[in-house]
């Protein structure tokens, strides 16, 4: 029974000393009340870290051990001794006329927001996989914008990685950027996934240590720009990073700050294969997405500031031979350029006339970017610019081209060669998402060094494989074909009905946010690595552009633009085709992460995880 103010009567203190423990349930909440050195203490029967009943474990000098994993937990506050255990609640008791009575329901220090927020640093900060799912669950139920976990987690592993920006921080990225396209429950996987991957590339790294910006506000834009790119070439790591910070702290555009980072990624062609290009639009691309205290000048200064380390260190494909034999492939660049290849003089005469956005690709355009000249590439490339055409307009072409080699990869090639093309087509990516933050003339050369890397992978497309021609299949039940795509990446190896099932979904007239919705969960519930979440979410970006493109066509009520939009429906399926194909070779995995992620679910929503 009640009493006249919040604590309810739930046992008797003889039975209880006599038994020492005691299982009650008051106002639906299952307790555990313990008789222990003379005091009664009331804690929740769940154990917070795996659900465990805490009745059924020991209490000795004070310290409650749940016998499942061994959690130690004070008594007396539920202050847990191990950080990936979560402290247990405790309720205030009272022992009136030979009964123990307990407050189920006591205020509570801090908002769930406010806890489950101080949960994700520990989380972070101990690389605990189960706290981090807890802790990323717990706070979109709880309405926090996603943003706000995404700028702890950013600011968390640009502090504390001395190596700089890596995959984990890449993951976190790209997760954000499709993070609307998912179903409510893969946004938690999604903010999950990428929160784990950035605590565990920290863990056990030293942390970074900051260099300061120069105290001047007087360096011209232009020479500082020389200066950071001069410092990045000759790896001179602390120097760079005084120039990047210069820039942040005396309020830079972040226009200008895009066009010194992009200047300086591509003064040598495809830094260690495409990575150094793609892990700097993605720290930009993260830093919009994470409001809060990444807004700050300061946090855009370290998030950048991480970039400098993988620019120093990087591998130089100008080095390599396979760039220079059997055909030198750096000495075209260098014709087109002018110069050396951190030159931009022939670059900037051949744009001096200026960029037309109203400028379309030649005819033979693609077949020239999937053929077999790289000499009438670059020439294709250079008589492009000099027409006139916008550095996003020209990646337009050669990241399709980056697509259409990944969807029509040669299954017979070595299961590795799927990350040559792979690597190709996030650069080409990257390239094109660059183009949105500046106009610099730099970022044509990251067009020419992602289209070189299309011809260089013209092998890994011999044969090619095919790709369905728009109205080849009869279409059928788009439901029925999602669930079977999802069944498809179950079978090992099944690559090839994969992006026929996505071919056919088109055909059938399928809604292509339902496609979206159903790649991302068969991502997201699986152990996928870096480079197949990097897939996806270009992807989901190159399909998204080409919608855009497509809307603006039926808004054209004009006999010239019917074979302009069969060229575009043949183009908008190929990303998601290629992304398919690709999931489709690295699935299915063991899908231990998910496992975690429905164990943190479940016990989020007070269910029992473990069973009598």
């Amino acid at each position: 029974m009640a009493t006249s103010d919040d604590f309810h009567a739930a046992v008797s203190i003889a039975e209880l000393e006599n038994e020492g423990r005691k299982l009650v349930t008051v106002d639906g909440t299952p307790i555990a009340v313990f008789a222990h050195e003379g005091d009664v203490r009331a804690v929740n029967n769940r154990c917070p870290h795996m659900g465990f009943p805490l009745v059924e474990g020991t209490v000795d000098d004070g310290i409650l051990t749940c016998h499942w994993h061994h959690a130690r937990f004070e008594l007396s506050c539920g202050d847990t001794f191990d950080p990936w255990a979560d402290d247990v609640a405790t309720y205030p008791v009272e022992v009136r006329d030979g009964t123990v009575y307990v407050d189920p329901n006591p205020p509570r220090e801090a908002s769930p927001e406010e806890y489950w927020a101080d949960r994700l640093e520990t989380g972070l900060e101990e690389n605990l996989r189960l706290v981090i799912a807890k802790s990323t669950i717990g706070l979109l139920d709880a309405g926090v914008d996603y943003r706000e976990p995404v700028a702890t987690t950013l600011a968390f592993g640009t502090r504390y990685r001395e190596s700089g920006w890596g995959s984990g921080l890449t993951i976190l990225g790209c997760l954000a950027n499709v993070f609307d396209s998912l179903e409510s429950e893969d946004r938690k996987r999604a903010l999950y996934t990428g929160v784990r991957h950035v605590a565990a590339d920290v863990a056990g790294e030293p942390p970074n240590f900051d260099q300061q910006s120069f105290s001047t506000d007087e360096v011209a834009f232009d020479r500082l720009k020389t200066w950071f790119r001069d410092c990045v070439e000759v790896r001179d790591a602390d120097g760079a990073q005084r120039c990047l910070r210069t820039a942040v702290a005396t309020g830079r555009s972040r226009s200008e700050l895009a066009e010194l980072v992009f200047a300086a990624a591509t003064d040598h062609p495809y830094l260690s294969t495409g990575h150094v290009l793609d892990f700097a639009n993605k720290a930009f691309e993260t830093l919009e997405h994470a409001k809060s205290e990444s807004e700050t000048r300061a946090h855009t200064g370290t998030a950048l500031a991480s970039l400098i380390e993988p620019l120093v260190t990087a591998d130089r494909s100008d080095e390599r031979s396979s760039w220079r034999q059997p055909v030198d492939l750096v000495a075209l660049l260098e014709d087109a350029y002018g110069g050396d290849v951190t030159e931009t003089s022939g670059l900037e005469a051949l744009a001096a006339g200026g960029t037309d956005e109203l400028w379309t690709p030649p005819a033979g355009l693609q077949e020239t970017l999937l053929g077999d000249d790289p000499e009438e590439l670059v020439d294709a490339l250079a008589e492009a610019v000099d027409a006139g055409a916008p550095t996003g307009a020209l990646a337009d072409e050669v990241v399709h081209a980056a697509a259409t080699r990944v969807a029509q990869f040669g299954t017979a090639n070595e299961f590795g060669d799927w990350n040559t093309v792979h690597h190709t087509f996030t650069y080409a990516n990257a390239v094109r998402e660059a183009t949105r933050r500046t106009d610099a003339v730099e970022l044509y050369r990251g067009v020419f060094d992602a289209a070189l890397n299309v011809y260089l992978d013209r092998f890994l497309n011999t044969p090619p494989a095919p790709i369905p021609e728009p109205g080849e299949h009869d279409g059928g039940d788009t439901e029925a074909i999602l669930a079977d795509l999802l069944e498809t990446f179950d079978v090992k190896g099944a690559v090839n009905e994969a992006g026929r099932l996505v071919s056919a979904y088109f055909d059938g007239g399928g809604d292509p946010a339902a496609l979206k919705r159903t790649l991302g969960r068969g991502l997201l519930r699986e152990d996928a690595g870096f480079h197949t979440v990097q897939n996806l979410e270009a992807a989901f970006r190159q399909f998204d552009r080409l919608e855009e493109r497509r809307r603006a066509l039926e808004e054209r009520a004009n006999e010239s633009a019917v074979e302009d939009e069969l060229d575009l429906e043949r183009r908008r399926r190929v990303p998601l085709i290629a992304t398919a194909r690709y999931m489709a070779a690295h699935f299915p995995t063991r899908r231990e992460a998910d496992q975690t992620f429905t164990i943190a679910a479940r016990l989020n929503r007070g269910e029992a995880i473990h069973e009598e």
